[in-house]
């Protein structure tokens, strides 16, 4: 080999990217998901994950909270990188947030179909007729105040990868 030639020296290395503001707004954005994904699913401080066989993952993973808690782990992940001065690449943040972008979407009618199940009908139907229950929406087709703030945050993840991929041009590279 030439002199030179096939070796990496400081100055064939791109320059470290400073991070995007909405990369750094998912530190705030990602407490506030990780807030209303413990309250809608009754997250525990802890969760026990089942490795006794491959097949182990299969009851988990239909169970909302699992989901939850697994998502809130994510969004764990996706706090720290967002934190400015922790290093990080174009890649894991796409990844992070192509993991999460599941359970995100589904979280809202998941949260509805867990307190279907849960509900204690009869107790809420006389709590209506006794005229309780301030949180009952003005209709049937009334948008949920919250789901709509969740979708919103939400959809700051997909600003924020669009954001790295931008100051990246697409390429894999660090950021601080």
């Amino acid at each position: 080999m030439a002199d030179g030639e096939g070796t990496d020296t400081p100055e064939d290395e791109e320059p470290e990217l400073t991070k995007p503001d909405e990369l750094v707004a998912l530190h705030t954005v990602t407490t506030e998901l990780f807030e209303i994904l413990r309250r809608w699913f009754a997250v525990p401080d802890e969760v026990s994950l089942d490795l006794t066989e491959i097949d182990s993952a299969v009851r988990e993973m239909g169970d909302p909270v699992m989901i939850a808690a697994l998502a809130m782990r994510k969004l764990q992940a996706l706090h720290l990188i967002a934190t400015p001065g922790v290093r990080t690449t174009t890649d894991v943040v796409v990844t992070i947030v192509q993991d999460l972008d599941r359970a995100l979407l589904q979280a809202p009618v998941m949260r509805l179909r867990l307190a279907a199940e849960t509900t204690d009908w009869d107790a809420a139907l006389a709590e209506l007729e006794a005229g309780g229950s301030a949180e009952a929406p003005a209709s049937a087709d009334a948008e949920d105040p919250e789901a709509q703030r969740f979708r919103m945050l939400h959809a700051l993840l997909h600003a924020a990868v669009e954001a790295v991929l931008r100051a990246s041009d697409g390429e894999i590279r660090i950021f601080v």
